[in-house]
């Protein structure tokens, strides 16, 4: 039907395709369930959107996100303060406690180094890093960025930053997934797998 058009609808709709990983099907399917819902429901989903811009922000210490001055983890007394673990963003650090084998602190920087596209060190969380290792007696931060081009810079930045403050800088390890054959591992994890081994 030329020219049928139900303007609220499409703007809902809209705003669900600029989400990323959302396209126009998906979006247009995800507009009319928030249409079936019970106005009530409705409500309340509108307002855990508005409750989260309002409330959530970036921990002082860790630039992680919360809705606390200082985050749940960086407030935890029974974790590991001397060792931090750098990494690109808040997801990052929910898929490292989901391990439940890390029981030191984070610092998340928003982003890595890219001057393609216009970010260099200013625009990142890395003095904020700085600011922490002489005050919280830092004595390794564990390097965490994602294995591309502008997480491996941003590791190496910053670790000539930290090697003369007298801290041990080290590089998550990346290799070879569990269940994964080596024959179709690509050259450059076979070579991180190799660095990466350890003693059994």
């Amino acid at each position: 039907m030329a020219g049928y058009n139900i303007a609220p609808l499409e703007r809902l709709i809209e705003q669900f395709e600029r989400m990323p990983g959302i396209g126009a099907k998906t979006a247009q399917r995800l507009a009319y369930y928030v249409l079936k819902l019970p106005q009530a429901d409705a409500e309340g989903f509108a307002d855990a959107i508005i409750q989260a811009h309002k409330k959530i922000h970036y921990c002082k210490v860790c630039c992680n996100i919360t809705d606390k001055d200082v985050c749940s983890l960086c407030s935890n007394e029974k974790r590991n303060h001397s060792v931090i673990c750098v990494v690109e963003d808040p997801r990052d650090v929910m898929a490292l406690e989901r391990t439940q084998e890390f029981d030191a602190v984070y610092h998340v920087l928003h982003g890595v180094i890219s001057p393609l596209n216009g970010i260099g060190p200013d625009q990142i969380y890395i003095k904020e890093l700085l600011a922490r290792i002489g005050k919280d007696n830092v004595t390794e931060v564990i390097m965490a960025t994602n294995p591309t081009v502008e997480g491996e810079a941003t590791a190496m930045y910053i670790s000539k930053l930290l090697k003369p403050l007298g801290v041990k800088v080290t590089r998550l390890a990346y290799g070879i997934p569990v269940g994964g054959d080596l024959e179709y591992a690509d050259e450059v994890t076979l070579a991180r797998a190799l660095e990466g081994r350890r003693e059994i």
